[in-house]
């Protein structure tokens, strides 16, 4: 196993999260700056590339290039065309609490997951033991077509939260942060999924956003811990990247897509952290460049 650490870049962001590399800049969500963001490889020159007043989360590209974000507080998916910003879709229906994050495929296809229930009131109400030991309510990853439309929903998720899909668009893989597991589906040509299957069991972390790399490897932020882990199909932990606080998602890009960039912070309570602005991007360089997407 090889272990790196990582050195911060940028400071100042409240939560960063949806971190994704995207025609030479990284681009990222901050909830609590409500805006979508992008910055240069070595984290200077950070730009304001939209307000989202409602919370933004995982981002993605349509096939005609507009911008896809979820807003969360409202459980929507925003469509952005220049200067203009329209509702690509209300998912309220079939989410419990927020929605969170978003993978979007090179055909337009959206995959969008969301809380389940109310993380922080839950964990201020049980305390950690109970948390632990009871486990939370399932809830739904929900598809969309390039227009919008809901084609799919697929049930009993534990908390899915961080997306990927391999360079064939073959597979989609999504992290089930408390099912202790990342999980895979096959992608049919319309965009639906079916045979859902363990692709990698963890133990002792909680996975967040997640990225692909050429060995069709997973590196992924385990929001437990200061730490960043690379995982094989079938479990096996092949790297570790350490940051200087509690890491929630990660993104592999910089020029020959070997940096590896993660989004940190103190906590992801928002009644912790939401008048703050301590969150920081931090990046390491690693061995393996990204694939697939995001």
């Amino acid at each position: 196993m090889k272990e790196f650490t990582a050195t911060v870049v940028r400071e100042g962001l409240g939560f960063g999260e949806g971190p994704r590399w995207h025609e030479g800049r990284l681009w990222y969500s901050d909830f609590y700056r409500h805006g979508i963001y992008s910055m240069a490889s070595d984290g200077s020159d950070e730009v304001l590339e939209h307000e989202v007043a409602t919370q933004p989360s995982g981002l993605g590209w349509l096939p005609d290039g507009d911008l896809v974000s979820v807003s969360m507080t409202d459980q929507k998916v925003l469509r952005f065309h220049d200067d203009h910003v329209a509702t690509f879709a209300d998912i309220s229906e079939h989410c419990v609490f927020w929605a969170n994050d978003m993978i979007v495929s090179p055909t337009g296809y959206c995959y969008v997951g969301n809380f389940g229930f109310d993380l922080d009131a839950r964990l201020a109400e049980l305390g950690v033991e109970r948390f632990i030991a009871e486990p939370p309510p399932t809830t739904n990853l929900v598809v969309l077509n390039a227009e919008g439309d809901v084609i799919q929903v697929v049930p009993d998720m534990a908390f899915p939260n961080g997306t990927v899909i391999t360079p064939d668009g073959a597979t989609l893989i999504v992290g089930e942060t408390f099912g202790s597991r990342l999980t895979a589906f096959d992608v049919h040509a319309d965009g639906t999924l079916a045979n859902r299957r363990v692709w990698a069991p963890l133990e002792m972390a909680a996975s967040d956003g997640m990225c692909l790399d050429a060995d069709g490897q997973i590196w992924f932020a385990n929001a437990l811990t200061r730490q960043c882990v690379r995982v094989a199909e079938g479990g096996e932990v092949t790297g570790t990247v350490t940051c200087s606080q509690r890491a929630f998602a990660c993104m592999l890009g910089g020029g020959d897509g070997r940096t590896l960039y993660v989004m940190t912070a103190g906590s992801s309570d928002r009644f912790e952290v939401a008048d703050k602005t301590e969150g920081c991007i931090e990046a390491v360089r690693v061995d393996v460049a990204r694939a697939g997407t995001p």
